[in-house]
């Protein structure tokens, strides 16, 4: 029997690993499985027929695929040729029906489980409505650095989904962010922005953005509103300590010119450090979200934090799969949400797409892409990132 690259089966025999990535590969030999020292293989990058064994080979262990492989793989009763040895297999499979009626289902689980950890990448070409992000010079000394893209396919819709997403990236902001001094995140409803956008540092008492929970106001004014605020907090508890935007004023000292983001409409709809517009903010409705991630360390820093979220993202993701919480929505979306019956509203996966988006100058010139191929390359146990 010849193997793929014209290996013959005889060369395998004394072979612990077996690396055929990346290849045209569309079958895997059946008797491969009768290599007594094979440990470790990796067919990861190859259209298979089987599209199950495809999956097992993205994320299954050796012995898992070897055990498919040895089983003939969809019931086709390719694992033993001779007919002594098949009929041999059925007996044992009617004496120990029990076990193997274990086994199947201990391998339905890992196939389920590798299911819900699954991060697909979506690239630009792939994606011609994918929102563009130019940045214009006078951000250079102020916060330079940005990294953007979408994701499809998180559901807040159940129960505490949202609010678990927005503990989460308040945590992200406190550890990984170092309180928002190395890098800010902003989220946002997809729907609601208007792009193309542009990343902009512009004067303080000129730039106006509505915040969260607030009403549309200068952004010299709100951080006033914001020092006042903060003072009030000290006389009243007694203590330097301060909670909410406040904690991040001091990030702003010396400067004239305000970071912002702003939509095709000239509508600022985040101003980082401090706070993101009211009028994309994310809902329970909420299907395709925009992160950005703009940092005044480096570039780096903005992708590592980027790397974080959307792990953590796919993390709450498959909880809330997991968990199957009533849906809802808040009153002030019940209107946009319509007549649809929200409770027989499904997830059919917690799969997460996330979709490049590419940042420019004023010229066109690509300044960055994320994700790019050395992005998202996590070392993390609960996420397979298909790209």
């Amino acid at each position: 029997m010849r193997c793929p690259h014209g290996m013959v089966l005889q060369d395998l025999e004394d072979k612990e690993t077996l690396d055929l990535s990346d290849n045209q590969l569309s079958e895997i030999p059946y008797e491969l499985a009768d290599c007594p020292k094979l440990k470790e293989i990796n067919f990861k990058g190859n259209s298979l027929k089987d599209k199950r064994l495809e999956k097992m080979v993205n994320g299954c262990q050796t012995k898992s695929i070897l055990d498919y492989l040895k089983s003939g793989g969809r019931g086709k009763g390719k694992g033993k040729t001779d007919s002594a040895e098949k009929a041999e297999n059925r007996e044992k499979a009617r004496k120990k029906k029990k076990v193997l009626k274990k086994d199947d289902d201990e391998e339905s689980d890992e196939m389920e489980e590798l299911n819900k950890l699954v991060v697909r990448v979506l690239h630009v070409s792939e994606s011609p409505s994918s929102v563009l992000v130019k940045v214009t010079p006078t951000i250079k000394d102020v916060r330079p650095y940005i990294v953007c893209c979408i994701v499809e396919g998180m559901n807040l819709r159940p129960g505490n989904a949202l609010k678990r997403f927005l503990v989460a990236q308040t945590k992200l902001h406190d550890d990984d962010c170092q309180k928002r001094t190395l890098a800010t995140i902003a989220t946002h409803d997809l729907h609601l922005v208007k792009g193309p956008l542009l990343y902009d540092a512009r004067p303080s008492h000129s730039l106006k953005i509505t915040p969260l929970g607030r009403k549309e106001i200068k952004a010299a004014d709100l951080v006033r509103q914001l020092q006042m605020e903060a003072d009030e907090q000290r006389k009243q508890k007694k203590r330097q300590n301060i909670s909410g935007l406040h904690k991040y004023l001091q990030l702003l000292n010396g400067k004239e010119n305000f970071p912002c983001l702003v939509d095709a409409e000239d509508h600022a709809i985040s101003f980082p450090p401090i706070t993101n517009s009211d009028k994309t903010k994310i809902r329970k409705s909420t299907s395709q979200l925009f992160l950005e991630v703009t940092s005044s360390t480096s570039l780096q820093v903005c992708k590592n934090v980027m790397d974080c979220l959307i792990v953590r993202m796919a993390e709450l993701n498959k909880f809330t799969f997991e968990n199957q919480e009533p849906e809802s929505v808040s009153d002030d979306e019940t209107e946009e949400a319509g007549a649809v019956d929200l409770t027989l509203v499904k997830m059919a996966s917690p799969e997460l797409i996330v979709k490049q988006v590419r940042v420019v100058d004023v010229e066109g010139n690509l300044k960055v892409v994320y994700p790019a191929k050395t992005d998202l390359n996590v070392d993390a146990h609960n996420v397979t990132v298909i790209r």
